[in-house]
């Protein structure tokens, strides 16, 4: 046994048994699938009228996605070599707790069959335009580390996942409530879909040495460690700046404000990244840019749902 490995362990605090499944479906991506989906069903509640059915049929079909794209990064990286005993920021249930990289991708597999399951009932039940979008989301959610060239792998990573898991997935909601979409929605995506980028930056710079060392080009790598931190301090200020202008313009109601409060998590997250060079030591700031994403977005939903009933 590498004498690395319980160490490892220890430090990041995993634990046996449950956890380790538990650990696989990494937890703390999990709210980009939730945010998304929450944000364009409350902007459909205000437009108009949510189907509560559809409404959890989508949550489900967007976390079980996520979920699986999260065990093929899992199973491709191994694959790769890239993944290792002292790797951070994985689920660590192949190189540290000994499960077949062949279930992990059986189980990645059967969650997107479970989420194309409840995509029939999504279009049976609104339009079956969302098909083909549903698919293609499913195909660049695999392709993101899945195939012979690998988005993750590229500088493109933040682009794909922020648009797919944030501006897709809100018209999504949105859409199979009400049947059409406006241009308000696509805009209030925006934010969304930086912070989503965001939390994939984040990672990357956490990762920044290793992936360089294994031919990855993602937009840390190409940038270095210190302009990729002050690219991400540049979206979180860009997200923060067009909600206000949003809200100045009437896309958002002056409830929206409330978002704000996540901007400490975000001067957290920046602050947390600059000076450090070790995976462990910046693992808090990858949890204050996950975490920045999950209270901006609820908090913007909420804002929409307290509109409904109070509004400005």
């Amino acid at each position: 046994m590498n004498p690395a490995q319980p160490n490892i362990k220890s430090s990041l605090n995993e634990k046996e048994g449950f956890q380790v499944w538990w650990r696989l479906l990494r937890p703390h991506t999990l709210t980009a699938a939730f945010v998304p989906v929450f944000v364009g069903t409350m902007l459909a509640a205000l437009d108009g009228n949510v189907d509560l059915p559809l409404f959890a049929a989508m949550l489900l079909a967007s976390l079980l996605i996520q979920a699986a794209t999260n065990m093929f990064n899992e199973y491709y990286d191994f694959k790769r070599g890239l993944d290792n005993e002292q790797s951070v920021g994985i689920g660590g249930t192949i190189v540290r707790d000994g499960i077949s990289p062949r279930t992990v991708l059986g189980l990645a597999l059967g969650f997107f069959g479970i989420a194309m399951l409840l995509g029939i009932y999504i279009c049976a039940s609104s339009s079956w335009w969302i098909a083909g979008i549903g698919l293609v989301s499913m195909l660049f959610g695999y392709l993101y580390t899945g195939g012979p060239y690998p988005i993750a792998y590229t500088p493109f990573g933040e682009i794909v996942a922020g648009f797919f898991m944030g501006t897709v997935i809100i018209g999504i909601s949105y859409y199979i409530h009400l049947l059409q979409i406006t241009a308000t929605v696509l805009w209030v995506s925006i934010p969304v879909a930086i912070f989503v980028g965001a939390i994939l930056l984040a990672n990357n710079i956490r990762d920044l040495d290793g992936d360089k060392k294994n031919g990855r080009k993602t937009i840390a790598i190409l940038l270095g460690r210190k302009n990729a931190i002050y690219f991400l301090a540049t979206m979180f200020v860009l997200a923060y700046g067009l909600t206000i202008v949003f809200i100045a313009v009437g896309m958002l109601p002056l409830w929206s404000l409330l978002t704000l409060l996540s901007i400490k998590k975000a001067i957290k997250a920046v602050k947390g990244f600059i000076g450090k060079s070790m995976p462990l030591e910046m693992m808090p700031a990858m949890k204050a840019t996950a975490q920045t994403n999950t209270i901006y977005g609820a908090l913007l939903g909420l804002s929409l749902l307290i509109q409904l009933y109070f509004p400005l």
